[in-house]
């Protein structure tokens, strides 16, 4: 116990102890310099010794005590002992080294340039030394006072070092090894930390009992890091991705982790989707975005700039998300000669579309605008309603009546045997698009379906990472939950592609790969973010996972089509057109009937009624999954 303390205290120095210690070492080493260059000179009777020699001695211990004060050799930090500290120790053990041969040609001692180069060697290796020493040993107690944890360095450039630097400042961490592609760093030490190939490295991984990879790869090397990360991961090694080296620099010097880019945590590779099409079907048209200053809305903006639209018309009914998204795409705009118009106003204003669609010649609408976050929906289900359904419809009528070309509708996974409001009013709202192109000569409409985008307003990412970020815990609402997973540029390409391959009232799907756990999800989210997750079992790790269980309409798993039997290929291998059965003319109108008046008559009941009905029928009278959403019923 004693020992402990005792080694304890010696690693936790005050800072004024340390510098005091370094400042008497500096002089007790000039005193050993001086002493030894006479020593080797003049032997060991100090009365042979001239007293030229002696007089300078004393004249180069003061200035060299002032010259250790100018440079601040004592306040050196040992933790960071480094190349430029040494250049520092040399440049004052070189001027102590003048100032002593001066004084000694001054009062004419004897043999001084001999005599100088001996005092000048010593010293600088006296001074260099003692740090060095100093060093290992501070190293040496730490690794008695605890088990440093063993962690390997992917890439061995500036950031990877400047991250070895700060690590190995920790009682905690030791860096052991660097992995680099650089075959002319291979057998090299940097810092003493060899660099071996990148070539099976967790060869060497096992091989040293490295507990933890850090990744210091540049941003422009997104590829190599993913396949890094899944190394890893595979072999369930603890992986950290560090941000660049810039932003190291912005940080002070801190071993800040970057925040995790939502491809890092799909699992599985990107989905190219770009096609010729695309920029075939809007070069040089209107493209008007309802629900442009949403996530997807924003994003699927951004995505039309590289088509070249002859304008790009911003239709949101919230102030501020249209003052930013106009904002944010102005600059790129003017640079690709692209026109940009913003309106504010709501879909359900039948009025106001009419005015916009008209006065700018829209020849495209990508309907973005929904009320998407299922518990909010399931609360508020009359305003969902309106604005899903009975804005959908507006929109749609408007569009044919002017004669717009081409009208795609944004859906989501929840409209498959839908069990809650929100997913039960896009489904309707797909049946009503389907229904009105059997009536539509103009205008071509389509759908496309797709699951949780990864980043936007009310996914699990930002909710994650901000939990994170406090400390935890991360909330998962059930261990079984599964969803499909895409992020914001796939699910706008996926938008565009289908307005380029619609051939009238298609509903689009991609190929998403499996779904994967939420929990899976938020523990390799932690992982990538430099945390540990909490085990109960051993108290090890920072962040908790909590499972607070189903939300009112969420279910355990989403589907994106009906039956794998009704999916045909499109002209992309990664996207399919689903083949579904639609509602006849008369039954739409029924249903629109009814829901309107619910609406008029802010009637919770009766809306919620008519919607679990017709998610029954939706989901092939599969009463189990509808209860969900009924059990919250009249309010």
């Amino acid at each position: 116990m004693y020992r402990k303390m005792l080694i304890a205290g010696l690693t936790s120095l005050p800072r004024n102890v340390v510098r005091a210690i370094l400042l008497v070492t500096d002089i007790a080493v000039l005193v050993m310099a001086l002493s030894l260059s006479n020593l080797f000179l003049h032997g060991i009777d100090l009365g042979s010794w001239p007293r030229g020699n002696l007089w300078a001695c004393s004249g180069t211990l003061l200035l060299g005590a002032g010259l250790i004060f100018g440079f601040r050799l004592h306040r050196i930090k040992l933790v960071t002992f480094n190349a430029n500290d040494v250049l520092n120790i040399a440049r004052a053990n070189f001027m102590t080294a003048a100032a002593h041969l001066t004084l000694l040609a001054l009062l004419a001692a004897e043999r001084p340039v001999a005599t100088t180069f001996i005092f000048g060697t010593i010293s600088l290796a006296g001074m260099v030394s003692s740090r060095a020493i100093a060093v290992a040993l501070l190293s040496h107690l730490r690794e008695h006072m605890q088990r440093r944890k063993k962690v390997a360095i992917f890439g061995a450039g500036a950031t990877g070092i400047q991250l070895a630097a700060a690590l190995n400042q920790s009682s905690n961490t030791r860096v052991v090894a660097f992995f680099d592609d650089n075959p002319a760093l291979h057998g090299m030490e940097i810092g003493g930390i060899p660099v071996f190939p990148s070539k099976n490295f967790m060869a060497h991984i096992y091989h040293n009992s490295i507990s933890k990879m850090m990744i210091a790869l540049p941003d422009s090397a997104p590829q190599r890091r993913d396949s890094i990360i899944k190394q890893c991961e595979y072999a369930d090694l603890d992986v950290q991705a560090l941000s660049s080296f810039a932003d190291i620099l912005v940080e002070r010097g801190s071993s800040k982790l970057r925040t995790v880019e939502p491809h890092e945590i799909l699992n599985r590779d990107k989905v190219n989707l770009d096609a010729p099409e695309v920029v075939q079907t809007y070069a040089g048209r209107v493209v008007m975005v309802t629900g442009a200053g949403g996530s997807i809305g924003a994003e699927l903006c951004r995505q039309l700039l590289k088509c070249r639209p002859a304008k790009i018309i911003l239709f949101e009914i919230g102030e501020y998300n249209l003052y930013k998204i106009e904002r944010d795409l102005r600059e790129p705009a003017h640079q690709h000669d692209i026109c940009l118009s913003a309106y504010l106003g709501s879909v359900t204003n039948e009025n106001r579309l009419r005015h916009v669609i008209r006065k700018e010649k829209v020849e495209i609408i990508v309907h973005a605008a929904a009320y998407k976050h299922v518990p909010l929906v399931e609360h508020n289900e009359i305003e969902g309603a309106r604005n899903n359904i009975i804005g959908t419809r507006t929109l749609a009528h408007v569009a044919v009546e002017e004669a717009v070309e081409r009208f795609i509708l944004v859906s989501t996974d929840k409209a498959v045997r839908p069990t809650s409001i929100m997913g039960t009013t896009k489904r309707i709202a797909e049946l009503l698009v389907q229904d009105i192109q059997t009536r539509a000569q103009d205008t071509t409409f389509s759908i496309v379906r797709f699951g949780n985008v990864l980043g936007s307003s009310g996914s699990v990412l930002p909710l994650f990472q901000a939990q994170i970020e406090a400390g935890g815990p991360v909330t998962v609402t059930h261990p079984e939950v599964q969803r499909y997973f895409m992020t914001a540029t796939e699910a706008t390409r996926l938008i565009l592609l289908a307005g380029a391959f619609a051939s009238g009232g298609d509903v689009f799907v991609l190929d998403m790969g499996k779904p994967q756990k939420i929990i899976n999800l938020a523990r390799r989210l932690i992982h990538l973010s430099g945390r540990q997750e909490f085990d109960p079992k051993t108290r090890k790790g920072d962040i908790e996972i909590k499972v607070t269980g189903l939300r009112p309409g969420e279910k355990l798993y989403e589907e994106l089509f009906i039956s794998p039997k009704n999916l045909r290929t499109t002209p992309h291998t990664k996207i399919f057109r689903a083949e579904e059965d639609i509602l006849s003319e008369i039954e739409i109108a029924g249903l629109m009937r009814e829901i309107q008046n619910a609406i008029a008559k802010e009637d919770t009941g009766m809306l919620r009624k008519l919607v679990v009905a017709e998610s029954q029928k939706l989901c092939g009278n599969r009463p189990a999954q509808a209860e969900t959403m009924s059990h919250h019923s009249t309010r």
